[in-house]
């Protein structure tokens, strides 16, 4: 498999340097020069993969290379990464920044539900008949919250699944160790199925796949005791939710579009919890940390952790609820396992 920058992948016992000679690891192989009038590769299929740097220097000789082998080549490009960073790379790029999708990923990022959409809306647009296309992803920088960062950890080994293996999109994801707690950087390894930096292009030995997805997913959220409103609901109980939920919204301060926003998305949220549930829900609202919570907990149980993350056909009604949430809302934290399902709906004030 080629490393970031377009170069073959190492051979069993070796990884591979930016500069293109292959060194002895620890597993062994023999040291082999890598010819420079080797063809350029190419991908026909999915690879996602973790780019650990340090520092603007080396994002730039990580990314750049990537970025013009793949437009050289023919290919659609995408870049979602930190504002900073997209900076640095369109000046390292020059007049070849115009060939390039740029989006600013602490917008398209905010809530990181709605970045999975727009990859796939990506390879809809640019991968038609088997086309490679390549992307650089930031979800995770320096600053984010907590539930953020989790949220951004969830979407990572949901992109495993959520892309189809055929399809050819070759997507890298830059990790800055200079700046990231250490932790973040080992739950890269465990996400991603190739992880790589300046100098080397790896297998990841920590790699999850699906199991490591469902154990995330299963997992419930921090339990949370500064809850100011708690009630449950059944069928007849809807205009009772969402006037708890518009009386908080209004007392936190938030304006009316924002207010209507959310009592939207957490009806939607508890229309569900009962129809695919028991028949009743529980809701319960607080504020903590400059954020107003509202989670809807039922006994329902969700199967497919890309629920809400995918744009659903209109003949699906499954899933629609929390398709909308993402849409309206600041994060939405879903957790579903064998004892019921939690929808944790952010509103940052």
């Amino acid at each position: 498999m080629p490393g970031p920058s377009g170069r073959p992948a190492p051979t069993e016992g070796a990884v591979t340097s930016q500069r293109g000679r292959q060194v002895t690891n620890r597993t062994g192989g023999d040291p082999a020069d890598h010819p420079a009038s080797a063809p350029r590769p190419s991908h026909d299929g999915y690879r996602h993969e973790a780019f650990l740097f340090s520092g603007d220097d080396q994002f730039v000789a990580g990314t750049e290379p990537f970025v013009r082998d793949g437009l050289e080549a023919g290919q659609a490009v995408m870049v979602a990464v930190t504002r900073g960073r997209t900076e640095l790379l369109r000046d390292a790029l020059g007049q070849d920044a115009c060939s390039v999708d740029f989006v600013e990923m602490e917008q398209l990022g905010a809530n990181p539900a709605r970045i999975i959409p727009a990859w796939q809306a990506f390879t809809d647009e640019r991968a038609t008949d088997g086309r490679p296309v390549r992307g650089i992803g930031e979800p995770i920088w320096a600053g984010r919250r907590a539930e953020e960062l989790a949220e951004c950890q969830l979407h990572e080994a949901l992109l495993n699944m959520a892309v189809h293996p055929d399809t050819p999109l070759w997507l890298v994801c830059p990790y800055d160790v200079q700046g990231l707690p250490a932790g973040v950087v080992e739950e890269a390894h465990r996400s991603h199925p190739v992880v790589l930096d300046i100098e080397a292009h790896r297998g990841s030995t920590a790699y999850g796949g699906a199991h490591h997805v469902g154990t995330m997913f299963e997992e419930d959220l921090p339990w949370v005791d500064v809850v100011v409103a708690h009630r449950s609901f059944s069928d007849g109980d809807y205009a009772s939710v969402r006037r708890d939920v518009a009386a908080h919204a209004s007392s936190a301060g938030l304006g009316a579009d924002r207010c209507d926003d959310l009592v939207l998305a957490v009806h939607e949220v508890a229309v569900n919890s009962v129809k695919y549930g028991s028949g009743v829900g529980e809701l319960r609202i607080w504020q903590q940390d400059a954020a107003l919570v509202c989670e809807v907990r039922g006994r329902g149980r969700i199967a497919d952790p890309m629920t809400g993350r995918r744009r659903p056909a209109e003949e699906v009604a499954r899933g629609r609820g929390l398709w909308i949430a993402n849409q309206l809302c600041d994060l939405v934290q879903v957790r579903s396992g064998p004892k019921g399902t939690t929808v944790r709906i952010h509103t940052w004030l």
